[in-house]
C-alpha cells in the first residue's frame, strides 16, 4: 500500500475508470450522442444507445452495433411514449444486467421538430413533450429500476440542456425550445436536491453553438457561405463547438471524479452563456 496516498484516495482512483460500466445514451445515432457513444467505448464502457423509432435508419444503426457487438446495443425509442421509454430501459437491463450511467441526450430543435408536426402549435407541443417530458419520464424510469440497487460507486444521470434556456435567454429564440431546455435544467436541480443522500449523481450540460445536424438545420443552413463565416467569427473563440468536446465533458461526469459536482448545471458554451450579447455586440 502506498503510505503517501490516503486509503479513500486510492479507492477513488479505482472508481474513475469506466471499464466495465454500463451506459445508456438516448439519441446515440448522430451528433453529440454518437460522439458520446464512441468516447464511452474508448474509455472501456459498455453502451446501450437509442435511435428515433421510424425516423433514423435501422439498417445503419445495426451496422454501428455490428462493429462492437459484445459492448454495444441499439434500441428504438419514441420519447413521447412512456411505454417505449420503459421498454428501452428494460431491453438494456435484459441485455447488460444493469445501467450505471444514464445520458439524456435525445432532443429536437427549432428546425428538426418540423418532422413531428406541420402546425407551429403542434410543433411546440412536440418540443416540450420530447425534450422536457421525455427526459423527465426517462429519469423516473431509470430511478425506478436502479435507485435501490446497492453499489460501491455512484450511478450517474447526465442531462443535456442548452445554453439557451438552461443558462440564459436569447432574443428571437423559439419559446418552446428555450422552455424545454429550462425544464431540463430545473429537473436536474430538483433531482439533485432529492438525491443528495443517495449513491446517484445528477448533472446537466448546457452546450452552446455546437456543430451538429440539428444546429445546422436550425441556424446555418439558411445562411450563405459568407453569412456563415461571419456568424462563426462572432462566436466565442471564433468557432463552433465540436460534438466530441461535449462528449469529453460527459466522460468526465461519468467518472468517479465528478461526484463533488452533484447538482451542477454546466455552461459548455465557450463563454456565450456569460456574455449572451456577444454576437450582437460585434455586429455593431
Amino acid at each position: 500500500m502506498n503510505p503517501i496516498l490516503p486509503t479513500n484516495q486510492m479507492t477513488l482512483n479505482c472508481q474513475t475508470s469506466l471499464q466495465g460500466k454500463i451506459a445508456f445514451v438516448t439519441g446515440g445515432y448522430g451528433g453529440i450522442g454518437r460522439e458520446c457513444v464512441k468516447a464511452l467505448l474508448a474509455h472501456g464502457a459498455t453502451v446501450a444507445f437509442t435511435y428515433a423509432d421510424g425516423r433514423e435508419p435501422e439498417a445503419d444503426v445495426l451496422k454501428i452495433v455490428n462493429d462492437v457487438p459484445d459492448r454495444l446495443s441499439a434500441h428504438a425509442l419514441e420519447l413521447r411514449s412512456t411505454v417505449s421509454i420503459q421498454n428501452c430501459l428494460a431491453q438494456a437491463m435484459t441485455r447488460w444486467g444493469r445501467i450505471d450511467i444514464l445520458i439524456n441526450n435525445a432532443a429536437v430543435g427549432s428546425a428538426t421538430v418540423a418532422a413531428y408536426a406541420n402546425d407551429p402549435n403542434e410543433q411546440d407541443s412536440a418540443m416540450l413533450s420530447i425534450n422536457a417530458d421525455g427526459t423527465l419520464k426517462m429519469c423516473q424510469a431509470f430511478l425506478a429500476l436502479m435507485r435501490n440497487k446497492i453499489t460501491d460507486y455512484s450511478l450517474k444521470i447526465i442531462n443535456l440542456s442548452s445554453v439557451g434556456g438552461g443558462i440564459t435567454a436569447f432574443p428571437g429564440f423559439r419559446l418552446s425550445d428555450g422552455m424545454s431546455k429550462a425544464a431540463v435544467a430545473f429537473l436536474t436541480r430538483q433531482l439533485a436536491a432529492e438525491l443528495t443522500d443517495s449513491m446517484i449523481d445528477v448533472f446537466a450540460i448546457c452546450p452552446g453553438a455546437t456543430n451538429t445536424k440539428m444546429f445546422q438545420a436550425s441556424t446555418l443552413d439558411a445562411m450563405t457561405p459568407e453569412q456563415r463565416n461571419e456568424f462563426t467569427d462572432h462566436l466565442p473563440k471564433h468557432r463552433l463547438i465540436a460534438p466530441a468536446e461535449i462528449a469529453n465533458i460527459i466522460i468526465f461526469l461519468a467518472s468517479g471524479y465528478s461526484t463533488p459536482l452533484h447538482g451542477a448545471i454546466l455552461d459548455a458554451s465557450m463563454g456565450l452563456g456569460v456574455r449572451p450579447g456577444l454576437i450582437t455586440e460585434r455586429a455593431h
